[in-house]
């Protein structure tokens, strides 16, 4: 019997589904930062709920993915992808003016839920019962940590998940 017989498939099986959907969001920045906008429209739900935090002229996500603007106009390149459950986070920042985070929410390999969040510090909070009973002192699945901007000043929210 091998050691991984001992071990329960579940760990193992939800280990893929991460590393899948890290994967799905990575080509989806791919595509966008290659013009694959066929690509990009496989991967996403054809009802993606979309939620935006930041100064309005800053949706430049849903305005790439609507077609409004130009994958050219505003380049995405991530610096960190993690995954958190079935969350992807995505970070990126440009100097000192530019920091945005993107949390895509995946089911069975499709993208169904997209948060944007432009210069503004994210914390994901783990809000689940059984987070809690684990938990008790840290909740915290993950936080902003752009190296270039820690001397700014940003609005902070907390996403609960």
């Amino acid at each position: 019997m091998s050691a991984n017989a001992t071990e329960s498939p579940m760990p193992e099986s939800f280990s893929e589904v991460e590393m899948q959907n890290k994967g799905i969001v990575d080509a989806l920045y791919k595509g966008l930062s290659n013009g694959h906008m066929g690509t990009v429209a496989k991967l996403i739900a054809s009802d993606l709920e979309w939620w935006f935090h930041g100064p309005p002229q800053c949706q430049h996500m849903m305005r790439i993915l609507t077609g409004e603007s130009s994958h050219t106009k505003f380049k995405f390149e991530p610096r960190s992808i993690e995954v958190v459950g079935d969350c992807v986070i995505a970070e990126g920042w440009e100097g000192a003016q530019v920091y945005w985070v993107h949390v895509w929410t995946l089911k069975d390999g499709v993208i169904t839920q997209f948060r944007e969040y432009f210069n503004t510090w994210l914390t994901v909070k783990d809000i689940s019962p059984h987070g809690w009973e684990i938990r008790h002192e840290n909740h915290t699945l993950w936080q902003s940590h752009p190296r270039d901007l820690f001397s700014r000043s940003l609005p902070g929210l907390i996403l609960g998940i």
